[in-house]
């Protein structure tokens, strides 16, 4: 196979993210690739899927290590708030319903025309959306030092994320680069200091977000 290309192979479907509500998590270590990393998964949100930046949440933590608990804590919030939401909707409308029934009924007709609804010129204002997340992406840089530090925390951080996913139900993305020096790390930002700058991997888990919010059948 010699046209072998290294990579993610971008997926046939269409996807649209117009209607998703992301959550970018990230450490502040390493804070120059990391900032590079969410600002290529945020442009290819927005730019290739549609997802709308106002719906796109991003929450900062001190490293990698507090992620995957992060990840948790914001994902229950967020579902907690909307079923809080649908409860108070329900109420009111409940309300609403019994201020109808009990009203006496109109005796006297008015004529004339009716109003008519005005009508406002130009597009309608994008969404901000309030509903829980439908995916998440965690982000952070581990750099190998000279202790066994570096690989205690990716393998606690690599466990804690995916029992994050599996335990919510909903999906979370792996976006921790874990690199043996400076360079590896730089290069998979595009912040790279040779010619070829590199790739950034921020713009693949953007990419792997949306496909997986939309993931079905």
């Amino acid at each position: 196979m010699t046209d072998f290309a290294k990579g993610l192979k971008a997926s046939d479907a269409t996807i649209d993210g117009s209607n998703l509500r992301i959550l970018i998590v990230h450490g502040r270590w390493n804070a120059a690739i990391v900032d590079a990393l969410v600002t290529g998964a945020k442009d290819t949100m927005t730019q290739r899927y549609g997802v709308q930046s106002q719906n796109i949440i991003v929450q900062s933590v001190p490293g990698a290590y507090e992620l995957p608990f992060a990840a948790q804590r914001l994902i229950q919030q967020s579902q907690q708030r909307s079923q809080d939401l649908i409860a108070n909707v329900t109420d009111s409308m409940a309300n609403l319903m019994d201020d109808l029934m009990s009203s006496p009924k109109p005796t006297a007709t008015t004529t004339g025309s009716a109003a008519t609804p005005s009508s406002s010129s130009g597009g309608a204002a994008p969404r901000k959306l309030q509903g829980p997340f439908d995916a998440v992406i965690c982000i952070g840089v581990l750099i190998k030092g000279s202790t066994m530090h570096f690989e205690y925390i990716c393998e606690a951080v690599s466990h804690g994320i995916t029992r994050v996913g599996l335990d919510t139900g909903v999906p979370v993305i792996f976006g921790v680069l874990t690199c043996l020096d400076d360079d590896q790390a730089l290069e998979r930002a595009a912040l790279g200091k040779g010619a070829d700058k590199g790739h950034n991997h921020g713009e693949d888990w953007g990419a792997a977000a949306v496909e997986m919010a939309t993931l079905k059948l």
